[in-house]
């Protein structure tokens, strides 16, 4: 069976840049083509929007040189204005071989923003068509509030798509606008009206404000539409746009009858660099470019796809170059422990799995997650810890620190069964914690060793709230020793470290 193709126009660069606070550079603008085009093979990029700076005539240029000299000219767009000619004399200026020129697609718009009659806005529209070929610019249209136009006043659209069957134009543009469409109303608005005009090319265009956007998008698919508008990431004013992301996966699997030019492997990239150039930051948990869809917590789906992969759907991170991840937690699991082990090439024993993975739900009550940079710092204290009895114990502490009074601390310690409390300042909590300690074995007769070295360190790549782990150097007049102690506040992990020192000497 012959798939029907659907032409995909990324417009990232120019209603994405309209997300509050988002602003491309030149370089950040051609750089961003050349992925769009040359990686994620969409098949039109829009880049801008005519007359609105220096910077952005600046901007289209570049990527127009760019494109000329690749062969992909006709592949960038532009968003022009009703403008007696303005718009077309700047893309002249600008390289840019194809215009979107925005219309009015509802009667409501027409009327009370441009204060014209039908005859008047469709005769400008026909200048403007008129002058742009003469400079060799091809023309799509934009039928700006098309949806609500279709809603409240559909003899105005057709009588607008019946002027534009006399005119020299590529395609008609159909944005929902305002993001007001329902599903039904997309299939149905779309449906009808490649009916009616069956030689025209439409492309639809969603926002997202109702969290419709890529529902809208599926059914403008069904109804026979031939082009859609999508951001990479979803960016655009308001709420945005139809996630570029999304949009392709529904339909990749979703309607096998349909044909998309996207290579989905590049999408988890690109996503990433729009990232870093917007400054708007990705949600965790966006479908499939957020940091947590690929990413198991639970123990039992974790022992599920272990198990002949129960817990798998059609959206392989692999798809999009990602990989599965196994988060490590309170909620976490022997299966998640052993497939973050597995990822790091360790092999433990059933039972070094086991107090491992109880030391990872003690410290997931912490903090949100344990990462994987975490888990050989997490395996060493595990199995340092249990090479000796705990015959000392610190109990419990209280450790203050206050504007204007030094720190201080009380401590509860238990020596061969028998408990001590003293208290203590210090030049630090654990400066204080140390000289309470000292109190309690002068009184015992006892010596502590000199702490000669103290380092702190955080696992690689880890976050603000990462583990931590205190690495102390003990000396004695008979020996030099070390111990380590883990925890995600740099004070405990100390206080970690010396109890193991107490139970050493």
């Amino acid at each position: 069976m012959k798939k029907r193709k659907i032409e995909i126009m990324d417009t990232t660069l120019r209603d994405g840049e309209q997300t509050s606070g988002v602003s491309f550079s030149t370089s950040e603008k051609l750089t961003i083509s050349k992925l769009l085009i040359e990686e994620l093979a969409v098949d039109r990029v829009e880049v801008a929007s005519a007359r609105v700076s220096a910077g952005e005539l600046e901007s289209v240029k570049a990527i127009t040189q760019w494109a000329k000299a690749n062969e992909h000219l006709n592949k960038i767009e532009v968003l022009s204005f009703v403008d007696n000619g303005t718009s077309i004399d700047w893309m002249v200026n600008a390289g840019v071989q194809v215009q979107n020129l925005l219309t009015k697609g509802s009667l409501n718009h027409l009327t009370h923003q441009l204060k014209k009659t039908p005859s008047q806005h469709f005769a400008e529209v026909a200048h403007v068509i008129s002058l742009a070929a003469q400079k060799g610019i091809t023309t799509n249209v934009y039928l700006e509030d098309w949806s609500n136009g279709m809603r409240n006043s559909q003899e105005y659209v057709i009588q607008y798509l019946d002027f534009l069957t006399t005119q020299k134009i590529e395609r008609v543009l159909l944005p929902d606008t305002l993001g007001v469409l329902s599903p039904s109303e997309t299939f149905s608005f779309i449906a009808g009206l490649k009916l009616k005009y069956p030689l025209f090319h439409f492309d639809f265009h969603a926002h997202n404000d109702y969290d419709l956007g890529n529902a809208n998008v599926l059914e403008a698919v069904k109804a026979g539409v031939d082009g859609l508008h999508l951001t990479v990431n979803g960016m655009g004013e308001r709420a945005g746009n139809a996630s570029m992301a999304s949009a392709i996966a529904v339909i990749k699997d979703f309607l096998p009858d349909i044909e998309v030019s996207i290579e989905e492997s590049s999408i988890y990239k690109v996503s990433k660099l729009v990232e870093t150039f917007s400054g708007i930051r990705i949600p965790a948990n966006k479908p499939i470019v957020g940091d947590n869809v690929f990413t198991q917590t639970a123990g039992i789906h974790a022992d599920g796809d272990n198990k002949n992969n129960l817990y798998f759907n059609d959206l392989l991170p692999e798809r999009f170059g990602r990989k599965r991840k196994y988060a490590l937690g309170k909620t976490s699991g022997k299966a998640n422990i052993e497939k973050n082990l597995q990822e790091l090439g360790l092999r433990l024993n059933d039972d070094e799995i086991k107090k491992v993975t109880q030391r990872v739900i003690e410290l997931g009550d912490k903090k949100e997650t344990v990462t994987m940079e975490d888990l050989p710092y997490i395996i060493s204290d595990v199995l340092d810890s249990s090479t000796y009895e705990d015959k000392v114990v610190i109990e419990s502490y209280v450790l203050t620190n206050s504007k204007g009074l030094r720190p201080s601390a009380t401590i509860c310690v238990r020596i061969h069964g028998e408990l001590f409390e003293e208290s203590a300042q210090g030049d630090g909590q654990f400066d204080a914690f140390m000289k309470a300690l000292t109190k309690i074995y002068v009184m015992k007769d006892l010596c502590l060793p000199k702490l000669v070295d103290y380092a702190v360190r955080i696992a690689p790549g880890s976050h603000s709230d990462a583990l931590c782990e205190t690495i102390i150097t003990w000396e004695t007049t008979h020996k030099t020793f070390i111990t380590r102690g883990l925890d995600s506040d740099q004070t405990v992990c100390a206080i970690k470290s010396t109890q193991k020192m107490l139970n050493i000497i």
